[in-house]
């Protein structure tokens, strides 16, 4: 019997993970009361990604609505507004749009330029 080498896997690296300091990673998302301290401390580094579902938490949360009223408003469950409010989450920007406009707020979507 012939004994095949084992091949270690190796995860592919999302594009924002090459601006890492050398030594520096992650291995899991912070949780939202961590990542809103430091970003009112302003002291999130600079590297690290604005997850959009946290901010529309933010939103939500400066409305003063709680997840089930805002469902109301959205004409949708709760448990869809909770699963936009992970760290993973990935909305449509008119899911975006609606959401702001339920909230009260304003979206402005900035790409960067070269």
């Amino acid at each position: 019997m012939v004994r095949q080498a084992m091949i270690r896997y190796r995860a592919p690296r999302a594009p924002w993970m090459e601006r890492l300091p050398r030594g520096v990673e992650r291995r899991r998302p912070r949780d939202y009361d961590e990542w809103r301290t430091l970003r009112r401390w302003g002291m999130l580094p600079d590297w690290e990604p604005e997850p959009p579902g946290y901010l529309l938490r933010m939103a939500r949360e400066r409305a003063r609505l709680s997840q089930r009223a805002l469902a109301e408003r959205l004409g949708v469950t709760q448990q869809a507004v909770a699963q936009a409010e992970r760290w993973d989450a990935n909305p449509t920007v008119a899911f975006l749009r609606r959401w702001a406009r339920a909230c009260g707020a304003d979206l402005a979507i900035a790409l960067p330029s070269r």
